[in-house]
């Protein structure tokens, strides 16, 4: 039973899996996509979906700071609708606030250059989506 954790944005998305047992999350890949087109992201989703025998995924659900949703949490609802739709999982939305901001504090806080943060910080934005919940179903 492995769940998918994405950070959804629109050109790219972060992807992370748990473990088999849903205690750890590590960061998988990033795919470029095109929000306005989610068959750019359908074959490359499809193909982990399957091959990791995910059951559920836990989309990013990013909040304003006040707790209200905007253009950015109406896109992650629209999304993890399509995933449950498309690939017959189950979908749970997680608040996210702050992720990207810690992730990029992690990253800067292991000297890694700027070049190399922006191509690894969507997938360790999903890491820390998906650590978190599966942290809070222990």
């Amino acid at each position: 039973m492995k769940k998918i954790g994405l950070d959804v944005g629109e050109k790219t998305i972060g992807v992370a899996i748990s473990d088999a047992l849903g205690w750890t999350a590590q960061g998988l890949t990033t795919i470029k996509w095109d929000e306005n087109d989610y068959s750019t992201a359908k074959e490359e989703l499809k193909t982990i979906i399957d091959e990791h025998m995910i059951t559920e995924a836990v989309v990013g659900f990013p909040k304003n700071m006040n707790g209200t949703i905007g253009p950015r949490g109406e896109a992650s609802q629209t999304f993890a609708s399509w995933l449950e739709k498309n690939f017959n999982i189950t979908s749970h939305l997680w608040d996210e606030r702050l992720t990207t901001m810690a992730a990029e504090r992690v990253l800067i806080d292991a000297d890694v250059s700027r070049k190399k943060r922006k191509k690894v910080i969507d997938k360790m934005a999903a890491v820390m989506i998906l650590q978190s919940y599966l942290d809070s179903k222990q």
